[in-house]
């Protein structure tokens, strides 16, 4: 793998780097005049046919970077077989790159289709047959398509791996492998991923021809930038906790370990008096768009989420994270608190304890290098409504661990 050179004099407007005129006036007339760091990096070698392998958090612009390559790179399709290709991990995300490319397909006459489960499958099917030159897919309901004979990827020219890392925590490697075995191996391959591990890197040497490497060196968001809390709770009391919690934020967004859980936690915070909604993999399409544009606008307080239906999705202004459910490890208390404190704002972490996981909480706390004991609070303490100022009576300050 070559890794490009960043330039001393980066160019600073779409045009610059190269992008078609007509799709310059499209993000124009969306108000979208100046590329980001990943876009400046990865549009001219895309637009030159390389292979490209980019390393870049989500929310970092990675759609348009390779999306407008893409899209002066495909031509029309025969129906039944696209020229172009996007692979996501999720339907959230595949909804939004969508979104994204839409528009801009269609300012130069271009078709895109998203296939994904959880909607109407014959509806999809006779999309693709009538005809599309851009595909994005999730991988299980692309093989469906495969298998039936109702879409071929030989006409594959080029290819996209969107969230690369998240395809290898939800075990989907394996079929991303399978579908990469029914394109033409002389196809151009972009693969995008906030890290490079063991698993992706197979993929990456594996499949993709000489890419060259871009890195997108961004400030991220610290553990010492976030605030930190634990509390105690009992099990009669947990949800009102939580009610208590999102009723002094603007945008407090659940993270629940089960589908099962996701929908009891909403009704209990419904019995409350909380408004919440819940995004997992049993809601229709539909449901889960609508929740989290209602989420997202700031008419919807609460949303539940699982960890798998949360993967991808990028959320502005959520002042408060509920860990309602211990995370796993502490690479998904990161992941789910990540999505608070960002752009420079202060945010709020909150982890609910019972008694029997105060174990497991020691041992994530020392993974992250905290040391923030859990104290123990009930749902009539008012202080549950200004966490930034929570300042537990006769506990120490939370701190990070000096060790």
């Amino acid at each position: 793998m070559s890794s490009a050179p960043t330039p001393s004099s980066l160019p600073t407007t779409f045009a610059s780097l190269g992008v078609a005129p007509a799709l310059v006036a499209a993000l124009s007339e969306r108000g979208i005049v100046s590329p980001f760091a990943v876009q400046e990096l990865t549009i001219a070698d895309a637009l030159s046919g390389r292979d490209v392998c980019g390393k870049a958090k989500t929310g970092s612009g990675k759609t348009l970077a390779f999306g407008l390559p893409l899209l002066m790179r495909t031509e029309r399709a025969k129906p039944g077989a696209p020229v172009s290709l996007v692979l996501v991990p999720t339907r959230e995300l595949a909804s939004q790159v969508a979104e994204v490319l839409e528009p801009l397909a269609k300012a130069v006459g271009l078709r895109v289709a998203v296939v994904y489960g959880g909607s109407d499958l014959d509806r999809q099917m006779k999309r693709l047959a009538r005809g599309v030159d851009v595909v994005v897919a999730t991988p299980g309901r692309l093989i469906d398509f495969v298998d039936r004979a109702s879409v071929s990827l030989g006409a594959i020219k080029t290819l996209v791996v969107d969230e690369a890392d998240r395809m290898a925590d939800m075990g989907f490697l394996p079929q991303v492998e399978w579908l990469l075995r029914k394109m033409p191996t002389d196809r151009q391959t972009l693969l995008f991923s906030a890290t490079l591990d063991s698993a992706v890197d197979q993929v990456v040497r594996r499949h993709l021809r000489d890419p060259v490497l871009h890195e997108v060196k961004e400030r991220q968001m610290t553990v010492a930038e976030m605030q930190h809390r634990f509390f105690k709770v009992h099990q009669l009391d947990k949800a009102k906790v939580c009610a208590a919690i999102v009723g002094g934020a603007d945008k407090a967004l659940c993270f629940v370990r089960t589908k099962r859980g996701a929908d009891r936690l909403v009704a209990d915070l419904r019995a409350e008096g909380v408004r919440a909604e819940a995004i997992h993999g049993d809601l229709r399409q539909s449901a889960r768009e609508q929740a989290l544009d209602r989420f997202t606008a700031g008419r919807l307080p609460a949303l539940v989420a699982t960890d798998v239906a949360a993967r991808g999705l990028d959320i502005e202004g959520v002042d408060v994270v509920v860990h309602y459910d211990p995370p796993e490890d502490h690479k998904a208390y990161l992941h789910r608190s990540g999505r608070t404190a960002r752009a420079g704002e202060g945010g709020v972490a909150v982890t609910l304890v019972l008694w029997d996981q105060e174990l497991a909480i020691e041992r994530l706390q020392r993974r992250l290098g905290l040391d923030v004991p859990p104290v123990e609070v009930f749902s009539n303490d008012e202080r549950l409504r200004d966490l930034a100022r929570f300042e537990p009576a006769g506990s120490a300050h939370p701190h990070l661990s000096r060790e």
